[in-house]
């Protein structure tokens, strides 16, 4: 399943950025490490105009491509050279599902979000000789990853746009977070990582449930809002839809996901000071949030954001929730097109005006 799911005919075309062998935050390694990433539009003379945007977890590429890019939107690639890259672990890049034995599966290396971030330093400086990025932004996990983009790499960010998503992940993100763990792994058939393809169905059906009943809002259900992607019940919905997008994905990949999420935190960079990491961010910034994410709530956004003089708090308001990032909602695609506009419109710090 989870083959044909992470293809090239599912989720391409995409190029492979062959990194070598990698040695994570940890200590451990990973052998052949390759990133699976696609571009759009054409980088000018002076590489200026390049955006990156690192997928989610459980997302890919393409699914950021059919949610964000297009022309006439603020990711359009008439303008700007736009690399999409596929996170650590997603399925794309390299994986417990996709690496040769002996280090597959349950014996995949852990990375780190930082991890990712070195990983995807190497792509944009050795495959494409870019220097400063005009834009770092992503959602949720990528949020996660352009939060240390900022911290990590300050010179080498221009504008950055954290979505729905915070530099640290609090203690009640992290008990959400166990619980999508639980629900995969609680499952006999999942073997302490050791399954049949196709086994661990159970489990990535209670995680699925879980992921809708915490990342769409209750005016979503009790509206019926659902109606309008052709779904008739809120089973029809959630089996059709949720499950839909979880049960071909590799389990240990998703765990892979969830590990890192859960120990997401710029904090180091400042000595274990958030605020002190924070202060390191020279890159213009907006945070993107939605007000009804009960995944990444306001207020811990909020909060975050009051640490950062220079940056501005962008609220959206949407029933779907967290997973309007997907795109599902024509007012959040408006919304956060508009404030990401006037991001890149707005002079970046030793940028002329």
């Amino acid at each position: 399943m989870a083959e044909s799911y992470d293809s090239q005919e599912t989720h391409g075309p995409y190029e492979n950025f062959k990194v070598g062998d990698f040695v994570l935050e940890s200590g451990a390694k990973i052998r052949d490490l390759s990133l699976a990433y696609a571009t759009f539009g054409t980088l000018n003379a002076e590489k200026s105009n390049a955006i990156l945007f690192p997928s989610w977890y459980s997302g890919t590429t393409k699914i950021l491509e059919h949610a964000y890019i297009g022309s006439g939107r603020s990711l359009d690639p008439e303008r700007y050279f736009v690399i999409l890259v596929n996170q650590i672990g997603n399925g794309l890049s390299s994986s417990p599902s996709n690496t040769p034995a002996p280090f597959h599966q349950a014996r995949f290396p852990q990375p780190s979000i930082g991890d990712d971030v070195r990983a995807q330093y190497r792509l944009i400086t050795e495959r494409f000789g870019i220097e400063r990025l005009a834009l770092v932004l992503g959602g949720s996990m990528g949020a996660q990853q352009t939060w240390e983009w900022a911290v990590r790499f300050p010179d080498a960010v221009a504008r950055a746009a954290p979505i729905a998503g915070t530099a640290r992940t609090t203690p009640h993100n992290q008990l959400l977070v166990d619980t999508f763990i639980e629900a995969i792994t609680s499952d006999q058939a999942y073997g302490d990582g050791w399954f049949d393809e196709g086994a661990v169905h159970r489990g990535l059906r209670r995680h699925a449930r879980l992921f809708a009943a915490a990342g769409f809002t209750p005016r979503l259900f009790n509206q019926a809002l659902w109606r309008d992607l052709g779904f008739t019940t809120v089973d029809d919905f959630v089996t059709g839809f949720v499950e839909n997008h979880f049960l071909p994905q590799g389990p240990n990949d998703l765990l892979t996901l969830l590990r890192k999420w859960r120990g997401g935190d710029v904090g180091p960079h400042g000595g274990g000071d958030l605020a002190r990491a924070l202060a390191r961010i020279k890159a213009e910034l907006s945070i993107i949030a939605i007000d009804e994410d009960g995944f990444f709530p306001l207020a811990d956004i909020e909060a975050e954001q009051r640490l950062v003089p220079r940056s501005r708090l962008v609220r959206i308001s949407s029933a779907w929730g967290h997973l309007a990032l997907f795109g599902l909602d024509p007012a959040y695609n408006r919304a956060v097109d508009a404030g990401l506009s006037e991001l890149l419109a707005t002079p970046a710090p030793q940028e002329a005006p």
